[in-house]
């Protein structure tokens, strides 16, 4: 199932995996410098959260077109593109910034074309995946760019914007200007065509092919389960996240410090999962990655509900950041398996569609339930929507199914042009 010593990943993933981590450490800065830059200029709540918003409303609108645009022209080429266009954005913003001109619409504005070109620019990596590295390596190759954002964007990126911010507003975006024109080159020097149509030139409607790799999905059971499972999941998830520094605050008693350190506690665990994870899975089986992680979900919401020790608190969010990383390699890679290569872009955006959608609810939802019914019922929610995701999809992850799915290739498109090997 995972890879041997005799099917390295190879140079193409190297440049790949190294503009994947580069973007993810100016993202990550950016991050953390827009807000901060907003609530220098103002202090009403409506346009500070006006950039959640605009953070999320990318995913909603370009998620579903973008997977067409995957699956019609180069990945490679369409990658050097957006990374190109983020770079002129990014300069714009940086030089409105020092010359004093920068306002919060145009700040605005930019985290808005940056955002779209991410859920294009992610969709497309994840497509060029299967065609850069063995088969037999895809849970090793999902695993490294997992491991990649994890560092980068959620424990580097997030002290570094926040010096460099001190230092002077512009720079965490001139640096991130600067990892998206690195990655640019980088994804550049990656040899091969990575064209996902069958037949360029012909073009069909954008909501035919968006119906066929929707139905596409609808058809694979596993597939389809797993996508469902992102979405709802992601309520439940983004929920509980968008109300924990209130828990953190008035029952567990931490501060900002330690408020922090529960993220930290998070992204440990995601690290260790993505260094771990190809072996992991092989000990276990995927069939069982999926089962125990689906148990780790409704124990997360359990100790969040039910624990008023930071401790115990700590250790859920760090086994769940590990069992976000293996859900993350399984799920990748098993699309990456069974997905017609033509298809891959739209299969993949359109489980990023239900991600964002869940996400989105659930910041909304989060909030009212606990305004509602107190400051723990989001986490009893999500606890009893988990024991019932588990006992409803128990089955749909059966050894048998699973072992088929690593087994058979992803079925051709037909008169799909050959890969550079």
């Amino acid at each position: 199932m995972t890879g041997t010593a005799e099917e390295p990943l190879g140079g193409r993933f190297a440049r790949l995996w190294a503009a994947s981590t580069m973007s993810a450490l100016g993202s990550g800065m950016a991050t953390v410098a827009a807000p901060l830059y907003v609530a220098s200029r103002t202090d009403d709540p409506l346009i500070v959260s006006a950039g959640a918003a605009v953070a999320w409303l990318p995913w909603l609108l370009f998620s579903l077109p973008g997977g067409v645009l995957v699956d019609r022209v180069d990945r490679r080429r369409l990658m050097v593109v957006i990374d190109w266009v983020r770079v002129a954005a990014l300069v714009v913003l940086a030089a409105a910034m020092v010359t004093g001109r920068a306002g919060v619409a145009l700040l605005y504005a930019v985290l808005f074309v940056v955002n779209a070109g991410e859920v294009v620019f992610r969709t497309a990596a994840q497509a060029v995946v299967p065609a850069v590295v063995p088969r037999s390596r895809l849970e090793r190759a999902n695993g490294w760019l997992n491991g990649g954002t994890q560092v980068m964007q959620n424990m580097v990126a997030g002290p570094l914007g926040g010096l460099l911010f001190v230092v002077a507003a512009a720079i965490p975006f001139g640096v991130n200007a600067g990892t998206y024109a690195l990655s640019a080159v980088l994804v550049g020097l990656v040899a091969g065509s990575y064209r996902g149509s069958s037949v360029p030139g012909v073009r069909r409607s954008v909501r035919a092919e968006v119906a066929e790799g929707f139905r596409w999905l609808l058809s694979q059971r596993l597939l389809r389960t797993m996508a469902l499972l992102i979405g709802l999941l992601n309520v439940t998830l983004t929920a509980a996240i968008a109300v924990l520094v209130l828990l953190a605050t008035d029952r567990l008693g931490l501060g900002s410090v330690g408020y922090g350190a529960l993220f930290t506690c998070m992204a440990v665990g995601g690290l260790l999962g993505s260094v771990i994870g190809d072996r992991l899975i092989a000990a276990v089986t995927a069939t069982w990655t999926i089962r125990i992680g689906l148990l780790i979900e409704a124990g997360l919401h359990l100790a969040l509900a039910a624990s008023r020790s930071a401790v115990v608190v700590g250790v859920a969010l760090f086994v769940f950041g590990v069992h976000s990383a293996l859900w993350n390699i399984v799920a990748n890679s098993l699309r990456q398996r069974l997905t017609p290569p033509a298809l891959l872009g739209r299969v993949g955006s359109t489980t990023l569609f239900l991600a964002a959608g869940g996400n989105c609810v659930g910041a909304l939802l989060g909030g009212v339930v606990a305004g509602r019914f107190g400051i723990t019922a989001p986490y009893w929610v999500g606890f009893v929507a988990a024991l019932a995701v588990i006992a409803a999809t128990w089955r749909v992850f059966d050894r048998a199914t699973v072992a088929a799915a690593y087994a058979d290739p992803a079925a051709p498109a037909p008169e799909s042009p050959a890969r550079v090997a």
